[in-house]
């Protein structure tokens, strides 16, 4: 299969990194990292461990594939979907963070869009060499829900690439779930600068909880059956998992970058907003964060970022 990764940054870098060892890859990334894939080639350290080398570019328009994939940040895919229109995909698979992103996609590409998560943990260390930090799996399918054949092509060309992937026809449900876990863990442990354990340690752990119940319920009333308590055993699970890891959100503030904090807390803020609901906690934790980014001038800098 012919697949192109947009956003190749840490966890782009690995899934491409991976599929490359069975299929054909390009990988869309910023100058020095594509340059050193280019020359080099890429290296993946840690959990898993390769040498491989696949096709690298900065430039991701008038390309064409069967698959493209897509690893941007929440706030940049407006601007790679008109990429991406340039060029020619059989199907566009989102593997991103945050709500709203396979919509973005949908209105302006005519290819169908597939819904995604990864689990992979996944750390840049310099160009060309990415550091895989966690195995997890990659789940794909119909972002509406239901079975889809095109979701079940590329899981296959991903199990076969290496990848643990599995096949979903309740994705509206596990994109929520993710919401969840991650407005009760990224802000909390990006304001206070700790790692994810913070969440399930007093002070801090009332207001994770918080904030993913607050999730759980707006999900419900968007009309997904995702209960409190399913919400809470998935943050939970995944803090005591990853609890010396630090959030993609932490690690955003660390380097002063611009944060998806508007596709996470703030998307549950908006979409309650729509539907009646009061999110107080998701509110002061988009809010502050929000703030820090007015405060390092971010809000409205013209940013590419790569997840």
């Amino acid at each position: 299969m012919e697949i192109v990764v947009f956003g190749a940054g840490s966890l782009g870098s690995l899934v491409g990194g991976i599929l490359a060892g069975d299929h054909d890859v390009t990988l869309v990334a910023r100058r020095e990292h594509a340059q050193t894939v280019h020359e080099s080639g890429l290296r993946i350290d840690g959990e898993l461990e390769t040498q491989v080398t696949p096709a690298a570019t900065t430039d991701g328009r008038d390309l064409e594939g069967d698959l493209a994939v897509v690893t941007v940040k929440s706030f940049d895919t407006p601007s790679i979907a008109e990429t991406i229109a340039t060029g020619s995909f059989e199907v566009v698979l989102s593997l991103q963070n945050g709500m709203g992103n396979e919509e973005s996609l949908a209105s302006a590409l005519e290819s169908p869009v597939l819904a995604g998560t990864a689990t992979y943990g996944a750390i840049l260390r310099e160009p060309g060499l990415v550091e895989c930090t966690g195995i997890g799996d990659v789940v794909v399918g119909d972002r509406r829900g239901g079975t889809s054949n095109v979701a079940e092509t590329v899981g296959e060309a991903f199990s076969s690439g290496g990848l643990e992937t599995t096949v979903a026809a309740d994705m509206p449900y596990r994109l929520w779930e993710k919401l969840a876990v991650n407005a009760g863990i990224n802000a909390v442990t990006a304001l206070t600068e700790t790692e994810n354990r913070a969440v399930l340690e007093s002070p801090t752990d009332h207001i994770a909880r918080a904030a993913t119940k607050e999730t759980a319920r707006v999900a419900r009333a968007d009309g997904v059956d995702l209960s409190n308590r399913e919400a809470l055993v998935a943050m939970e699970s995944v803090a005591e998992a990853t609890a010396t890891n630090t959030s993609s959100m932490a690690q955003d503030l660390q380097a002063g970058r611009r944060t998806e904090i508007d596709a996470i807390n703030g998307y549950v803020v908006d979409r309650g907003d729509e539907l009646g609901l009061e999110t107080p906690t998701n509110r002061l934790l988009a809010a502050l964060v929000r703030t820090w980014e007015r405060g390092q001038e971010l809000r409205n800098a013209s940013l590419s970022a790569s997840r």
